[in-house]
C-alpha cells in the first residue's frame, strides 16, 4: 500500500514592511524641503517685524545714528530701551480716543454679521422653505460686488433715505457720520461671506443630531441654540478672525462713514496723520505701528486653533 507524499508548505517569512512617517494619526510628515522652505519663509516675514519692535522700545537719538539690528548686540543694556515712545504715540494724534474708536466699531461690527448670518445658514441648512436655493445663491453672489461700488449709494441712503415715487421706503435718519452708520455697513458688506461659511458649516453637522431633537420636541430656536451654536464654535471663531481684522484695519470704509475729525477717527486713520505729520520720527511710527497690532494679534493668537477647522469645514464629507 502505497502513501501519497504529504506535501508540507514551508512558511516563507513575508518582507518586512517600512514604517511610513507620520505623526501617529495617519498623516505623512512634511519633508526637510517643505520645513526648510517654511523656515526661510518665517524668517524673512519675522525680519521686518523684529526690526519695527526693536525700533518702538529704542530712543529718538539713537534710532537716528544706528541701526535696530545694533540692539541685539547688547540687548540687556537699559539704554537702549526705553517706553516713553508708546506714551508719547498715544498722546499724539489722539491715539487713545482713535483706539477706543476702533474697538466701539470693530466688536459691534464683528458681532452683528455673525449673529445674522448665524440665523441665515441654519435656515439654508435644515430648515426647508421655497426659493432656498436660490435665495443662498443670490447671497453668496454678493461677494462678486465691489465694495467701492457700494460706498456712494449707501452714503447718500444715509443722508437722504430712500422712496419709491411718493411712499418713503426709508426714511432719512441721517446715519452718516455715527457708529450705527459704519456698523450696518460693515455688516452689509461681512454677510455674503459669513453666510457661506456658516452655511458649508452647519450644513455638515450630523443630521441624526438634528433630526433626535425634533423627535424630542425641540423646535427649530431651541435647536439652533442649544445644539448648532455650541458645534459651530470652529466656523464662527474662523470668521470672528476674518471680520475683525478686516473691521479693525479698514481705512475706506472709516474715513467714508465716520469722517477723519479727532472725535471720530479711528486708529488707521490717526496712524495715517501720524505718518504725515511726523514721516521722520521713526520710534514714533513703529510705536503707534504695534498699537494699531497689537489687539488683532491678541485676537488671533486666541482664536487661531479654531481657524483651520472652521475654514477647511465641510469640504469633505465622513
Amino acid at each position: 500500500m502505497s502513501m501519497a507524499p504529504i506535501a508540507v508548505a514551508a512558511e516563507v517569512p513575508s518582507a518586512p514592511v517600512a514604517p511610513t512617517a507620520g505623526d501617529g494619526l495617519g498623516r505623512p510628515r512634511a519633508g526637510w524641503f517643505v520645513r526648510i522652505t517654511l523656515l526661510v519663509v518665517i524668517i524673512l516675514w519675522l525680519i521686518p517685524t523684529l526690526g519695527v519692535l526693536v525700533t518702538s522700545f529704542r530712543d529718538e537719538a539713537v534710532v537716528d545714528q544706528t541701526g535696530w539690528w545694533t540692539a541685539l548686540a547688547h540687548p540687556f543694556r537699559a539704554s537702549e530701551w526705553t517706553l516713553e515712545n508708546y506714551r508719547i504715540a498715544l498722546d499724539t494724534q489722539g491715539f487713545q480716543n482713535a483706539f477706543l474708536n476702533s474697538v466701539a466699531v470693530a466688536v459691534p461690527a464683528t458681532v452683528m454679521p455673525i449673529a445674522i448670518a448665524g440665523f441665515a445658514a441654519y435656515a439654508f441648512s435644515w430648515m426647508n422653505f421655497r426659493g432656498r436655493n436660490l435665495m443662498f445663491v443670490l447671497v453668496v453672489g454678493l461677494m462678486v460686488v465691489p465694495l467701492q461700488m457700494a460706498l456712494i449709494p449707501i452714503l447718500r441712503l444715509y443722508t437722504s433715505g430712500a422712496s419709491i415715487g411718493s411712499f418713503r421706503v426709508i426714511p432719512d435718519f441721517d446715519l452718516n457720520g455715527t457708529l450705527l452708520g459704519v456698523w450696518l455697513a460693515h455688516t452689509g458688506f461681512g454677510l455674503p461671506l459669513a453666510t457661506y461659511l456658516l452655511r458649508n458649516y452647519i450644513g455638515s453637522l450630523p443630521s441624526s443630531i438634528i433630526e433626535s431633537a425634533r423627535i424630542d420636541g425641540a423646535d427649530h430656536f431651541t435647536i439652533f441654540w442649544r445644539l448648532v451654536i455650541p458645534l459651530s464654535v470652529p466656523a464662527l471663531a474662523a470668521f470672528a478672525i476674518f471680520q475683525f481684522l478686516w473691521v479693525w484695519n479698514d481705512l475706506l470704509v472709516a474715513y467714508v462713514f465716520l469722517g477723519g475729525t479727532s472725535q471720530n477717527r479711528v486708529l488707521t486713520i490717526a496712524l495715517q496723520t501720524l505718518n504725515g505729520d511726523h514721516a521722520e520720527d521713526w520710534h514714533l511710527l513703529t510705536s503707534a505701528a504695534f498699537i494699531t497690532m497689537a489687539l488683532p494679534l491678541a485676537v488671533f493668537f486666541s482664536l487661531q486653533r479654531y481657524f483651520v477647522r472652521g475654514l477647511t469645514a465641510g469640504s469633505v464629507k465622513g
